[in-house]
């Protein structure tokens, strides 16, 4: 009876005509929710509204339902099922909103009710809108409102927030508890920055969770999310600068709803999936995936940084640029100085004599050009510098630059060009060369930067307290994680693992530490994977970390050098030998995921032998990986 009376003293019951006209006489804004009798008000909003008018605590702010069966001046919504959310000023309507999208419904009012009051104090007109969702009784749609939509208006965040998506699953929308959930989320701390609610084609599953192919669920999943609408939300953090993607993994819970009921009984997965395919709620497994996601939802999603001056959208994006072997000779650091100056970071950077094998390769589409044979010998005839250039439309700006392919021309218009500065005396051929599309920079970059694999191996003393920080930061910093394996080491195992240290010192020791609690082994593959990993961990003497690295894992979770959190292989070959010890026969071409997924990694078409030369991984003269 409380929550009865409570409700009743937020909304004013509206049921016929002359209520509405003595409501439409208040002074202020009126929001109206306007239902039908068969099914009642939407409830779902009620906590929504009383969290606003707390919080905003102000006396020109109203709030009302309506019966549209009783009351004449809404004879338009009558059979009508979607909730609908009607806004008057003045006795005028300025907006309306249709579905019980919390986030959007709290935006409106706030923003609605500033125009009410800024028309209040200074006498304006208040700009009327018809509700386009209306059909008159000529059977004619009315003129469309001008309805706020969160797509409209595009998306932005600032560049210190972490964002993630979340799905509210069709399972879920189809039991009511969409926007229970949502009041959970925003509950909860999460700053939700885009809200849609739409449902998928049995394609756009399909390209969605291509990931899981490989399962044998795959096709029960696509029937799944496509059979109905689900909710596609955006999430941040409202007082975090923090990663928000294991935050939003923590509150969903496992994916497995049993494991979820039984570890995590709070968490959404827990409260409301049945199963594991029915699991309620999506999240993005990292940031590199919530940016596939948000592109594929979203494509007004931007940050502050990707934003030109202009105004305009542009994402940043990858192109390969070769100096060949000529002007890498004389004007390689003229033409990187340029690069830089044109606004382009230089990603990945590697100089390739490549073979005859090599060249046809990569100009298969040239081979039967008249051309060919003088191209063929000048990528030959040296060092190639292949260099990755990231930056907003990397691809096109990098081709502007360059000028036309053939020299002469090059020379003749665009005297500026690069290929005109940089032509040489008496060679036909150009010296320098850019990818044609988005789509050919990442074959081309995959073929001259392949993605590498390396070990790494989360020691037992991180893994209690750490283990998911550092799991964290590892999808961060662009590594795709294709095998994941945690265990506690037998002493047998750990022996053979260390064999080259057997004659060390700290051996003994060593093993003694290895075997004590549960490792974590993962295969991280990722261009120049090796380096960048190493990298990450930062010198095996955690004060030397922390001196000289103070971002890197071991400068911020390790206690000393035996106890220094994580282990990574010293060169490719060192890798693949271990990556075999602990995981047995992988092959390179298809590999599992950390979901159990097969996943392409392509080989190497530039290098038989380790690309990096062996390097030991710890400090002279003694010290453990």
């Amino acid at each position: 009876m409380a929550g009865k009376k409570k409700e009743e003293s937020l909304q004013v019951s509206v049921k016929n005509q002359e209520q509405w006209d003595e409501m439409m006489a208040v002074k202020g804004l009126t929001v109206v929710d306007v239902y039908q009798q068969w099914c009642g008000p939407c409830a779902a909003v009620i906590r929504l509204l009383w969290k606003i008018k707390n919080e905003l605590d102000d006396d020109l702010l109203h709030f009302a339902t309506a019966e549209a069966d009783s009351t004449d001046a809404l004879e338009k919504y009558r059979g009508k099922c979607e909730p609908t959310f009607l806004f008057y000023g003045g006795g005028e309507l300025v907006a309306v909103l249709r579905g019980a999208n919390a986030p959007l419904l709290q935006r409106m009012i706030v923003d609605e009710l500033a125009k009410e009051k800024l028309t209040l104090e200074q006498g304006g007109e208040r700009k009327a809108v018809k509700d386009a969702g209306l059909v008159d009784k000529g059977g004619e749609e009315e003129e469309k409102a001008p309805q706020q939509s969160e797509k409209d208006e595009g998306i932005l965040v600032p560049d210190s927030k972490s964002y993630t998506v979340a799905i509210i699953k069709p399972d879920a929308v189809a039991h009511g508890k969409a926007d229970e959930i949502i009041m959970k989320i925003q509950d909860a701390g999460f700053e939700i920055l885009a809200h849609e609610e739409r449902t998928l084609t049995e394609a756009e599953a399909r390209d969605f969770y291509q990931h899981k192919a490989a399962e044998a669920c795959f096709d029960d999943l696509v029937q799944f999310m496509s059979s109905g609408p689900s909710h596609i939300l955006v999430l941040s953090q409202v007082d975090s600068s923090a990663s928000v993607v294991p935050a939003w993994r923590e509150f969903i819970g496992p994916a497995d709803t049993e494991e979820a009921k039984r570890e995590k009984p709070e968490s959404l997965r827990a409260q409301y999936g049945t199963q594991t395919l029915f699991n309620a709620l999506h999240g993005s497994e990292d940031s590199d995936q919530a940016s596939r996601e948000l592109a594929f939802f979203f494509h007004n999603f931007r940050t502050a940084s990707e934003i030109k001056q202009d105004g305009m959208e542009e994402c940043v994006e990858r192109t390969l640029a070769l100096i060949r072997p000529d002007a890498a000779r004389e004007n390689r650091e003229k033409i990187l100085s340029q690069i830089h100056e044109s606004g382009f970071k230089v990603a990945l950077q590697k100089e390739v004599m490549m073979t005859e094998e090599q060249v046809r390769q990569f100009y298969s589409q040239h081979v039967n050009e008249d051309y060919f044979p003088a191209l063929l010998q000048n990528m030959t005839s040296g060092p190639v510098l292949a260099l990755v250039l990231a930056r907003t439309g990397a691809v096109q700006h990098w081709k502007n630059i360059l000028g036309p392919p053939e020299t002469n021309k090059a020379k003749e218009e665009h005297p500026d060009c690069l290929r005109a500065q940089f032509a040489v005396e008496d060679e036909s051929i150009n010296q320098l060369h850019g990818s044609a599309s988005p789509e050919e920079a990442e074959e081309e970059i995959n073929f001259f930067f392949p993605k590498q694999r390396t070990l790494a191996v989360i020691k037992p003393d991180a893994m209690e307290e750490h283990g998911e920080d550092i799991l964290e930061q590892i999808r961060g910093g662009g590594f795709t994680v294709t095998r994941l394996k945690e265990a506690v080491l037998s002493r047998e195992m750990a022996e053979e693992f260390y064999k080259e240290h057997r004659d060390k010192p700290f051996f003994d020791e060593l093993v003694d530490f290895m075997c004590r609690g549960p490792c974590m082994m993962l295969v991280l593959t990722k261009e120049n994977a090796v380096e960048e990993w190493r990298a990450m961990m930062g010198p095996t003497d955690p004060d030397q970390a922390k001196a000289t690295c103070p971002d890197s894992l071991r400068a911020r979770f390790a206690s000393d050098i035996l106890h220094n959190s994580v282990h990574g292989s010293s060169n490719q070959q060192h890798a693949e030998e271990k990556i075999s010890f602990i995981f047995g026969d992988i092959s390179t071409e298809t590999e599992p995921s950390e979901g159990e997924t097969d996943q392409t990694v392509k080989g190497d078409p530039l290098h038989s032998e380790p690309q990096s030369p062996p390097t030991e991984e710890s400090p002279a003269p003694e010290q453990p990986a």
